[in-house]
């Protein structure tokens, strides 16, 4: 049942006229009654705030805790009792002379003196109990943390012979505080120290030093050595990196080292032929899976790198999983979405800026699963690989590659078609990344009548046209096969026109990719 709402007032009515209107002419025997009433409702227990007809429109967020508008006397009682402790702390003697003065005014009620006069007596007598407390011990300068810590047995050059001067500049010193509570180790440029003879030597020596040096020239020379390139291209070899050199977003002082980098960290995520160790789990199922992770990537609008990283970290995990631990408790048939969406769950939060939530991944499968069964999933995946992240993916080796060949949006869009397409086939899960996205950039080359395989993408790359040929006529052949309704949701995604409608483009055949 929905909560009863409570209807406003109308703007600008008068509030007396309203009544009138609704009880009639006030007269003096009905006000007698009303605060009789009053008077009554007051004696009696006040009503909870959570009894009131509001309280079912209050709505609660899991993921930020308990947001609604119940006050909760208990915590304001223990509030008040820390703001009262900490006023306590903080009461200082030379304020208690302006407490102390303030005399207390009885209030008579009723011809009965009241409680505050009371109350007024009882902390004048804790007042002067504290005066007294601080006239007596008065309070003692605290150690730095400089002097408890493990600065303890480091002897200062600047201390001298001059002990009494040091002690004396160390209780002031003690004196100041950070926010912390405890004596600040940092020195204000208020405070007057005066340099000793050693700390004067120092500072000439240092200032000679400074002029001899000519700044224009050290500058002069800095920017020499940062304008070097470290990687030449060779003739006949555009230099992408050099042409975006003083463009920060490009990186270029770094982006061949970070892709050669990622080239030879390959070998360290290498997938082999893992069903034939499994049972009850086929190439068929891991196709099936790959293409409902393409749907909800495409239904929560994520990074297409997510993407790749979940369906490395699925292979990854079966590769791994299978070879450690024993044959019964590999993963079964009804787990195997439990692990595509722990891996979608892990690239989200890897890649992405503002992750799904995990409600939303148990929600896509269609409670299938529970929350305990998702996070052990997670907990599982993530020690299987190791924490270790940072996998080359396919997708960026392609983008790099045709950066640097300046190939046209469209002509990218249909190399990433034939690299998605091949997600699905588990025959090409031994391939390096590299490798697949250098064949899905040439086999869009080819489509689009663009050319061949030029000097400027073998020097990036690191392939020559036959160490990708193999790789190429796979991905071609994939491309040929015969589409199934069950798994086209990569087919229906690259037909849309925000991506060109590459899927439409007409294919190849293997003779004119050999040439």
């Amino acid at each position: 049942m929905a909560p009863t709402r409570l209807a406003s007032k109308p703007i600008g009515a008068n509030e007396n006229f309203h009544g009138i209107m609704n009880h009639g002419i006030t007269t003096r025997s009905k006000q007698m009654a009303t605060l009789k009433s009053y008077k009554d409702s007051l004696k009696g227990t006040n009503k909870r705030k959570a009894d009131s007809p509001l309280k079912d429109m209050t709505a609660k967020r899991a993921a930020f805790g308990d947001i609604t508008n119940a006050f909760n006397k208990s915590c304001a009682a223990n509030d008040k009792d820390k703001v009262m402790a900490l006023k306590k702390v903080t009461v200082e003697s030379k304020m208690l002379p302006t407490l102390k003065s303030i005399k207390p005014q009885a209030t008579v009620l009723n011809g009965k003196t009241s409680k505050t006069k009371q109350l007024q007596k009882v902390a004048t007598n804790a007042l002067e109990s504290v005066q007294k407390h601080f006239a007596k011990d008065p309070p003692k300068p605290v150690a730095t943390r400089a002097q408890n810590g493990i600065l303890k047995n480091i002897e200062r050059k600047s201390l001298g012979k001059e002990n009494s001067q040091n002690n004396s500049q160390s209780s002031v010193k003690s004196g100041r505080s950070d926010v912390s509570g405890e004596p600040s180790l940092y020195m204000t440029a208020l405070e007057n120290i005066s340099p000793t003879d050693v700390t004067k030597e120092e500072c000439k020596a240092i200032s000679e030093k400074l002029n001899k040096v000519n700044l224009d020239e050290s500058v002069n020379r800095s920017l020499d050595v940062e304008t070097e390139t470290p990687h030449r291209a060779p003739e006949g070899v555009t230099d992408f990196d050099q042409e975006n050199w003083n463009d920060p977003f490009q990186v270029s002082h770094y982006a061949m080292d970070i892709f050669n980098y990622l080239k030879g960290r390959e070998r360290l995520f290498a997938i082999d032929d893992y069903l034939q160790r499994m049972k009850g789990i086929t190439s068929w199922m891991r196709a099936l899976l790959v293409d409902w992770m393409v749907e909800v990537q495409e239904s929560f609008e994520l990074n297409h790198e997510t993407l790749y990283l979940a369906v490395k970290l699925v292979d990854l995990f079966l590769t791994r999983s299978t070879k450690k631990q024993p044959e019964s408790d590999h993963l079964t048939k009804e787990e195997l979405q439990l692990l595509g969406a722990s891996a979608l769950f892990i690239a989200s939060k890897f890649d992405e800026r503002i992750p799904p939530l995990v409600d939303d991944f148990l929600y896509i499968c269609d409670g299938a699963y529970t929350l305990g069964q998702l996070l052990k999933m997670e907990m599982n995946i993530l020690r299987v690989i190791d924490f270790d992240l940072g996998i080359p993916l396919s997708y960026r080796f392609l983008r790099r590659y045709a950066r640097c060949a300046r190939v046209s949006m469209p002509t990218l869009t249909l190399a990433r078609f034939v690299l998605e397409q091949c997600l699905l086939e588990y025959g090409l899960l031994s391939h390096s990344d590299s490798k697949m996205a250098a064949a899905a950039l040439y086999i869009a080359l080819r489509m689009k009548s663009l050319g061949t395989w030029t000097p400027t993408l073998r020097y990036y790359t690191g392939y020559t046209l036959q160490d990708i040929l193999p790789v190429v006529l796979e991905q071609n052949a994939v491309l040929h096969k015969k589409p199934k309704s069950a798994i086209s949701t990569v087919r229906n995604k690259y037909t849309h026109t925000i991506f060109f409608e590459v899927a439409k483009v007409p294919l190849i055949d293997d003779q004119a990719l050999r040439s």
